[in-house]
């Protein structure tokens, strides 16, 4: 059955490569002198794995007389179009190379993987780049949190390292410019809940909730700014669920400074999602022009050797460069 969507993604697509747009996701012409398996097909000439090929094909990207093939079992003969990843690069230069992994520094506002084929540009982008096709990514933050992002150079290294986060042994602290004065160190440890089957706005928002999972972070104050109500925060997640440092900080009464999501109404949280708040709107909702949070310490160890990676931003520079110093240095 084709979807709607397919319809639309087709068509957008050839409008793209019409106008030569720079995207990563590129529509190309390929031929099968043979009936044969798709999968198969793009096993073979690709160098795609079983598995990839197959999630390829599930997700709409291949296309037989105009319709999409979604079916993984589906077979091809003659002519057919493909969508295929090509990564494209800006120039972001990792801060950690070594022979199994990289670490980038990302910048907020990136997307670690793109949200659809028209993202016109993700850290995966920058890694695949750099480093090749076998090299992935091994976690996530936020679009808007900043900081390291560890990344496989291999399958191995990237089995071995997303393992590692599975099972909690990959320590990690973040930064954060929060409300208030944050007097003492805390551990919460409050159990998390995402919703579902609602809308848009609603499925973002995870909430604390007996019914949810386990979540553990520990906080610790490292500096109060009585100028401006705000502390800077050590934030030490023990499990990694979504938004859990932001949701744990909102829960205590100290939500990050810039956090779009928690703290906002329904109707600023969808215009939000809607891309209509501008920087100015921002600042005066949530004090800044994004969220004040920043991945800032790894530490592991891989193949017998220790690990301890920090970013070199300057955390405290980027906050008072986001937040409006004007309405504190006024009052």
């Amino acid at each position: 059955m084709v979807r709607l969507a397919d319809i639309k993604d087709i068509y957008f697509t050839k409008f793209i490569v019409k106008k030569g747009l720079n995207l990563p996701f590129v529509l190309k012409k390929m031929f099968a002198q043979k009936k044969q398996k798709a999968f198969l097909y793009l096993m073979k000439e690709q160098g795609y794995t079983q598995k990839e090929a197959q999630r390829i094909i599930a997700k709409g990207r291949l296309y037989v007389n105009g319709e999409a093939m979604t079916r993984t079992a589906g077979e091809i003969e003659g002519e057919f179009e493909f969508i295929y990843f090509k990564p494209i690069t800006k120039g972001l230069v990792p801060t950690v190379v070594e022979d199994e992994f990289v670490v980038f520094d990302k910048p907020s506002g990136l997307l670690i993987h793109p949200l659809n084929r028209f993202t016109e540009y993700s850290l995966i982008d920058e890694l695949k780049f750099q480093f090749g096709k076998d090299a992935n990514i091994a976690h996530r933050i936020d679009q808007e949190t900043s900081g390291l992002v560890l990344c496989a150079r291999n399958k191995q290294s990237e089995r071995d390292l997303k393992m590692m986060f599975q099972e909690r042994e990959m320590k990690k602290k973040y930064l954060a410019l929060v409300h208030g004065e944050f007097k003492n160190s805390l551990c919460v440890e409050e159990p998390l809940l995402r919703a579902k089957n609602e809308n848009a706005a609603v499925r973002m928002v995870v909430k604390v909730d007996p019914s949810g999972k386990e979540a553990k972070t520990d906080f610790r104050p490292i500096k109060y700014y009585p100028e401006y109500d705000m502390s800077l925060v050590e934030c030490m997640p023990h499990t990694g669920r979504q938004h859990q440092i932001r949701v744990h900080l909102f829960h205590v009464k100290h939500p990050i400074v810039g956090d779009p999501v928690y703290g906002q109404t329904s109707e600023n949280l969808l215009r939000y999602l809607g891309r209509e708040l501008d920087s100015s709107e921002r600042v005066k909702l949530g004090g800044a022009k994004r969220l004040l949070l920043h991945a800032n310490e790894l530490s592991f160890e891989l193949y017998d050797k220790a690990y301890h990676i920090k970013s070199k931003i300057d955390f405290e520079k980027v906050c008072f460069e986001n937040i409006d110093l004007s309405n504190s240095e006024s009052s």
